[in-house]
């Protein structure tokens, strides 16, 4: 939390889609902090310690939203990490997602009725 607020990571390598989230979040009451990498983005988790994290699977690497993500996992993270993809219903076939420990994915282009719902069920 962040004056009252819920804080969001962010973690896209694409500054559009960043963008795009930000206008959301905060136009909806949220705290959205960004990282355009996975390095980033685990060195901005430490900083600001977030409510809920949204990675993007495919980044500088292919599989660099995985890895983050294990990175986490690993740091003791509790909060709630979402996976961002294009990939769609294929993830399914090539990511094990209680391994992962992912609360859940979005597809691009996200919907935002979907992911203001799910903040607001997740973030009680």
């Amino acid at each position: 939390m962040k004056n009252g607020k819920p804080v969001i990571l962010c973690v896209d390598d694409d500054q559009d889609v960043l963008d795009a989230l930000r206008l959301v979040l905060e136009s909806n009451g949220y705290v959205m902090e960004e990282a355009r990498s996975a390095e980033q983005g685990l060195r901005r988790w430490k900083e600001v310690q977030p409510d809920l994290i949204i990675v993007d699977l495919m980044m500088e690497e292919v599989d660099a939203g995985t890895m983050l993500v294990r990175n986490l996992k690993a740091e003791g993270n509790t909060r709630p990490v979402y996976m961002l993809s294009s990939v769609g219903d294929n993830l399914n076939l090539s990511i094990d997602y209680s391994e992962l420990g992912l609360a859940g994915v979005f597809q691009k282009p996200i919907n935002n009725q979907q992911l203001l719902t799910i903040l607001a069920t997740k973030l009680k």
